[in-house]
């Protein structure tokens, strides 16, 4: 019995040395889960709708690209918020898509909840979720206030 247990631990020491160093195992977390000035989350969601907010034709200089800015509706079954995709990230949001999100964070915009991807971040299109949206739980319809307490 004891052989079996050295074995094991033989084998994910000998994994462990394959993996790079630096990365750790992401750890999915559901929208309930999400609060104000968080970020690192890693989540699987569904697109519900996008909206195109900003579409940007020819920039006035050469060197600045085009700008397109989504705000896109996603959710899994704990709830729904907003999420705001730029340029390329448009593209892939598209509804009823189910979508990994790495590395995301919350921005505050007019005291309520964003979901965005910045360029340390990424967005996977995957196969359909299983999961059925709880659409009646939208966390950016909740709004917050900073409030400064003062210690005595």
């Amino acid at each position: 019995m004891s052989s079996t247990t050295t074995n094991k631990a033989g084998t994910a020491s000998a994994q462990q040395s394959n993996a790079k160093p630096g990365l750790r195992k992401p750890v999915f977390v559901k929208v309930s889960d999400l609060k104000p000035g968080t970020s690192g989350h890693t989540l699987v969601v569904k697109v519900i709708n996008a909206t195109t907010v900003l579409q940007n034709g020819r920039s006035v200089s050469q060197h600045l690209r085009q700008s397109r800015i989504s705000e896109c509706l996603i959710g899994d079954e704990t709830g729904t918020i907003l999420f705001t995709a730029r340029n390329e990230q448009v593209d892939l949001m598209k509804p009823d898509t189910t979508v990994i999100i790495r590395n995301a964070k919350i921005d505050m915009f007019k005291g309520s909840m964003r979901l965005a991807v910045d360029k340390w971040g990424r967005i996977e299109v995957t196969e359909p979720a299983k999961f059925v949206v709880k659409e009646n739980n939208n966390l950016s319809l909740v709004e917050y206030e900073l409030v400064s307490v003062v210690e005595e």
